[in-house]
């Protein structure tokens, strides 16, 4: 018999699937927990209804990541500053979640820290690139220029020694 799944089965199909299911199954153990409807020509035009809806609602949040991608590409950079040791090294390193915060504050939305990724720790002074990842295929890309406590930003893709700053002066 055709069932119409309400929900996730596993190793039968996911919710809004139409699949081949025996009668015993679904009277014993489908139906009672609400997991699938059999499949009449009323719940499979309910079941299209349904699926233009979830596709309408996929498409504006969509279009909402997008628009909030292109707000945080339009940052270019957020700035941090950090203690910095002796060395030139952070006494820890700057978190996705304090890179999340920061970019809250700027662009007024809610980052969650699981979104940000980076191509390496960011745990010295400099500039990283940071992703943030907000939809299956839509990605912002900004700087994250950590500077010291006090000092001036830093302008440079990576910052040089404290040896090579002497050097020079």
């Amino acid at each position: 018999m055709k069932v119409i799944l309400q929900q996730t089965v596993l190793k039968l199909g996911k919710a809004g699937d139409i699949v081949e299911a025996s009668a015993g199954y679904y009277r014993n153990f489908l139906q009672p927990r609400g997991l699938a409807v059999v499949a009449t020509t009323g719940t499979l035009k309910k079941r299209e209804e349904d699926l233009e809806a979830i596709r309408k609602k996929a498409a504006a949040q969509h279009q909402a990541a997008q628009d909030l991608a292109d707000k945080i590409s339009a940052l270019g950079a957020v700035r941090v500053t950090a203690k910095v040791g002796e060395g030139g090294k952070l006494y820890g390193k700057i978190t996705h979640k304090e890179i999340a915060q920061m970019i809250e504050k700027e662009v007024g939305a809610p980052i969650d820290k699981r979104l940000i990724k980076t191509d390496e720790d960011v745990s010295a002074i400099g500039v990283f690139k940071v992703y943030v990842k907000l939809a299956p295929e839509v990605q912002a890309e900004l700087n994250c220029e950590v500077s010291i406590e006090g000092g001036a930003p830093v302008s440079s893709a990576k910052a040089a020694a404290p040896e090579a700053a002497a050097v020079e002066a």
